[in-house]
């Protein structure tokens, strides 16, 4: 498996994982859970999905065959508000809204179940496949309820022929019944309000046109856009366990990004973004403004840095940096699914209660932290996508591994979810991270890091070190097929000069390695956290992820020479900006 998770994720690129057709760069959420008066909590599209369940949970048997054991049915409803620009104009404002629904039916026990061979649901010989995409007129039980019977009907045959593998492959595979199909989780009832969600798309209009002008100021800068998106996302879910779930939950984002060559043709970018769970947690436009003439100014110069060749040396990474590290290099490691299979690596299978990391460290997951360092966090939650409430997960103390991210599929040792449970709500849920945080036990003052970077290099006899200030994001292999190995892709870095200190501006380099040969090569961290807010793709497809991490140091990381293409930059220089009536055109 190669996961990515890549910051920023373009809005185009979210709203194709949002259609139903198939990472990345604070209070409360804007939800407030309430005690329902009712089964349903007054809302029709679980009224309509507890009929339905209720019907097929009576009924629904083959003559000859098993009844489902366990049934489930989620619904996703997703509003979407967007406005992107450049060269002070608007180039999209648009709103979209669709509904979803994804059938979970499973034929046998906890032990064993349908769900160990899902090859069966892609049968050739299978003439019609059901549509997922649900209505979005209100009060439309009927036309809801005629979805969920025909994805029924279709999982349950599906799953019956799985079975039949399931069974026969347990015959010559003595563990097939180890671990269990699905944990046994307690009902849990979360019903959620949906206040309005307060994006005001002209007044984001005018805001993008005053944004997006500021690069007229920048000949250099060739191409650049401004977007601004908030998406809704209602999640529904009941399952024949009792579980009743409506979350809410809001996620915004500012993302500015520009374009610039090299004088050598290499392509640069770079970008300057905002994440939140409120509007008030997005800039205003001349706040923004700032952020985005030191980001220009830094990629203007850019043009002229030198391009450093492969090296190892000692690296200082800022806290988002160290959060990308640690995302791909343990945190896809730790995913409990990722402990069994033939095609999975199984890095740390086996090793609970061992040593993984340098004794200083501590990891956690939690998804019901909704901010940290003054940022909400994108990975917050409070159910997971299979209906279990949202836990803290305890992945490894003073070095020690202590757990995996679980979802409710067990494994050897763990025949309990955790809340991980992750889905884009088109792939089944798989373990996945949340709010992933790094702690540091010894602290060092965070204006002494580049001290002890300068200590490390010197020790070395290296001529410099790296500090990486910014990244784009990352991806890594957990598979047994290839290279156990992650990549961090830099966006802002410098040479430390080992005598001096002095920093140059450098560009061009990927961080590479091994996971677990990199992660021991830990010196120092600082008591500065900061917050990696992006959106990771894996299996169970893109899903908002944070990470909390402090700045780190380590002994040596090993870079490589980024595949930048180069190409002559525009022949023409840009056409002079018209000034009308005071204002830019």
């Amino acid at each position: 498996m190669t996961a990515r998770c890549r910051i920023p994720v373009t809005f185009a690129r979210m709203a194709a994982v949002l259609r139903p057709a198939v990472l990345l760069p604070a209070g409360l959420l804007p939800t407030g859970a309430r005690a329902a008066a009712g089964a349903d909590g007054g809302d029709w599209i679980l009224g309509a999905m507890q009929d339905e369940l209720a019907r097929s949970r009576k009924s629904l048997q083959l003559e000859g065959y098993d009844a489902p054991y366990y049934i489930a049915y989620t619904v996703r409803d997703t509003d979407r508000q967007y406005v992107s620009g450049k060269f002070g104009a608007v180039f999209q404002s648009q709103s979209f809204r669709n509904r979803q629904a994804q059938v979970d039916v499973r034929v046998g026990s906890y032990d064993l179940d349908s769900s160990e061979d899902n090859d069966s649901f892609f049968n050739p010989r299978q003439k019609f496949t059901p549509n997922n995409i649900a209505p979005l007129d209100d009060r439309s039980e009927t036309a809801l309820r005629r979805v969920l019977w025909l994805l029924t009907d279709y999982r349950y045959k599906a799953g019956l022929m799985s079975y039949l593998t399931v069974k026969s492959k347990s015959v010559n595979d003595p563990k097939a019944r180890e671990a269990g199909s699905l944990t046994r989780e307690a009902p849990f009832r979360l019903l959620e309000d949906r206040p309005a969600p307060g994006f005001d798309r002209k007044a984001w209009e005018r805001d993008v046109r005053k944004i997006s002008a500021v690069l007229l100021d920048y000949p250099d800068i060739f191409d650049s856009s401004v977007e601004v998106s908030q998406v809704r996302l209602v999640r529904h879910f009941v399952n024949t366990e009792g579980t009743v779930v409506r979350a809410v939950d809001d996620y915004l984002q500012l993302l500015v990004l520009a374009v610039t060559r090299a004088e050598d043709g290499m392509l640069l970018q770079d970008t300057v973004n905002w994440y939140g769970r409120r509007p008030e947690d997005l800039p205003a436009a001349d706040a923004a403004i700032r952020d985005l003439r030191t980001m220009a100014d830094r990629l203007v110069k850019m043009r002229k840095a030198p391009v450093l060749d492969p090296l190892t040396v000692p690296v200082l990474m800022s806290p988002e940096a160290t959060g990308v590290f640690f995302h791909e290099t343990v945190g896809h490691r730790l995913e409990g699914h990722r402990q069994q299979g033939e095609e999975e690596g199984r890095t740390f299978k086996g090793q609970v209660g061992q040593k993984i990391l340098p004794e200083a460290i501590d990891i956690e997951d939690d998804p019901t932290v909704v901010a940290a360092a003054g940022v909400s966090l994108n990975g917050a939650y409070r159910a997971d996508d299979e209906g279990v409430k949202a836990g803290k997960a305890v992945l490894v103390e003073g070095g020690v591994l202590k757990g995996f991210l679980m979802s409710r599929k067990p494994i050897e040792g763990f025949s309990k979810s955790n809340g991980h449970g992750r889905s884009d709500g088109f792939q089944p849920a798989v373990g996945r991270m949340g709010n992933l945080m790094i702690k540091g036990r010894a602290p060092m003052p965070a204006a002494q890091m580049k001290d002890l970077l300068l200590q490390e290099v010197r020790r070395q006899g290296k001529p410099f070190g790296i500090r990486i200030e910014s990244i784009a994001g990352g991806s890594t292999n957990t598979s047994s097929f290839g290279y156990q190995a992650y990549k961090g892709m830099p966006r802002v870095s410098y040479r430390v000069d080992a005598e001096t200190g002095e920093e140059t501006l450098v560009r061009g380099i990927e961080i590479v390695g091994t996971p677990l040969s990199s992660i021991n090569k830990i010196v120092a961290t600082s008591d500065r956290y900061g917050v990696f807010n992006g959106y990771c793709g894996a299996e169970s497809g893109m899903v908002p992820v944070s990470t909390v991490a402090p700045d780190m140091l380590f002994a040596e990381i090993e870079l490589q020479r980024a595949q930048e293409g180069t190409e002559r930059a525009p022949v023409l220089p840009p056409p002079e900006v018209v000034v009308v009536g005071g204002g830019r055109r």
